[in-house]
């Protein structure tokens, strides 16, 4: 999901579409509720298909500038990256958003400190 919104923001792409699943909905409430994406669409499965679509809406600026300028991916299978409350990271002295999946569901670092609760960091965007 991650390297198809880079590659869609690099290459000036109004929207972007990926199979769906239930993670990948909720990253994009928070990119959207961030002000990051435009908004996005959920097409179920039709037919044989055996699964649906997340369609992305990008947001760009009045002048054609890139609103995601920089998206990083920490945790990975071979590495996962883990945050207690207390040491969720700033992400560009608070310009950018992290994305964590905690015990109480998908949330931003804010909200993870303001819970209180920590999790494991899914990505970074700036």
């Amino acid at each position: 999901m991650l390297a198809r919104i880079r590659n869609a923001t690099q290459s000036r792409h109004p929207r972007v579409e990926m199979p769906l699943s239930r993670l990948k909905v909720e990253i994009a409430k928070i990119l959207e509720s961030e002000g990051y994406i435009q908004g996005f669409q959920v097409a179920e499965a039709k037919g044989g298909e055996p699964q649906g679509t997340l369609r992305l809406f990008l947001k760009y600026g009045p002048r054609g500038e890139r609103v995601i300028t920089g998206l990083q991916r920490v945790s990975r299978p071979g590495r996962r990256v883990y945050f207690g409350r207390d040491d969720v990271p700033d992400v560009l002295a608070g310009l950018g958003t992290s994305i964590l999946t905690t015990s109480r569901g998908v949330m931003t670092g804010k909200e993870a400190v303001k819970a209180g609760v920590g999790g494991e960091v899914l990505c970074n965007v700036w």
